[in-house]
């Protein structure tokens, strides 16, 4: 069962109907950090078995387990819009009925290590099922992929 809390250091996902906005500080550098959520082997622990390229345009797809109750198919069709190497990675997020969401990752040095930024935006605050998507989604990135993240870090040499 996944701990509901969010682990030390990350921020809640916010009132913002509209989006996810977390972040979290990992204590380890930026490049071991954007190796972490770069390499494709690596994202597939955290995230989800994918075709992932670091490279602008690169399209590829997540894929996971259906979920019926949000339309989902268990395919997320992706395309990389912006990388910014060891700082800053966008892609568009697609799957389900509806979905056509953005998902950002940003690092900036902290001391020692790195503060990691998700914003997850572009959920429609009047459809009832993206928003369930939304606090399911929230609750995941929070709880699940931000301590996933963390334990791959520790385990990977510097």
């Amino acid at each position: 069962m996944t701990d509901p809390t969010p682990p030390p250091g990350a921020t809640d996902v916010g009132d913002d109907l509209s989006s996810i906005h977390l972040d979290q500080f990992l204590a380890h550098p930026p490049a071991k950090v954007w190796r972490a959520i770069t390499d494709p082997d690596l994202m597939a622990r955290w995230l989800m078995p994918n075709d992932f390229k670091p490279v602008v345009g690169h399209r590829f797809t997540y894929t996971t387990k259906p979920m019926e109750a949000v339309g989902f198919d268990g395919i997320v069709r992706c395309e990389v819009l912006e990388v910014v190497r060891e700082r800053l990675l966008r892609i568009s997020w697609r799957g389900g009925r509806d979905a056509d969401w953005t998902v950002t990752w940003r690092l900036e040095p902290e001391g020692t290590g790195t503060r990691l930024f998700l914003d997850h935006e572009g959920f429609d605050p009047d459809d009832a099922t993206q928003q369930l998507s939304r606090r399911i989604m929230g609750s995941g990135w929070r709880t699940g992929h931000f301590r996933a993240i963390a334990t791959i870090l520790d385990e990977l040499p510097n």
